[in-house]
């Protein structure tokens, strides 16, 4: 069965850092890619990152780049978006996903999500 925690989301105030993990379980992590899409309220979802199977190659959506970084630990089974510079507009439900590259996968593949919000 596969299953993707994610955690360390929470409130921070603008220009704040936080980072969030997920925590693969029931498929092969390594040989998959993988994505945070992220889900501001009444938006649709939105392609935050994804990175490749090893670890060596990441992209970013526009709106982020500068800002976050993307990696994973294959032994600890985890993936990792380090976030700073924090913005109101960056506040969203963000999820870990198994695959994509540049685009969100379909839901099925998400996790259950992580609140971070972004406000004074």
């Amino acid at each position: 069965q596969v299953q993707l925690e994610e955690s360390g989301g929470g409130l921070v105030q603008p220009g704040g850092s936080l980072r969030l993990s997920c925590v693969a379980s029931g498929f092969s992590f390594s040989t998959y890619l993988m994505t945070w899409v992220r889900q501001a309220p009444g938006k649709g979802p939105e392609w935050v990152s994804s990175i490749d199977f090893s670890g060596s190659n990441f992209i970013y959506t526009d709106a982020v780049k500068g800002r976050f970084t993307i990696s994973r630990d294959n032994a600890k089974k985890t993936l990792y978006l380090h976030m700073s510079g924090l913005k109101p507009e960056d506040t969203a439900m963000y999820y870990c996903a198994r695959g994509g590259w540049g685009t969100a996968p379909s839901r099925v593949n998400w996790g259950q999500g992580t609140q971070v919000t972004v406000s004074p």
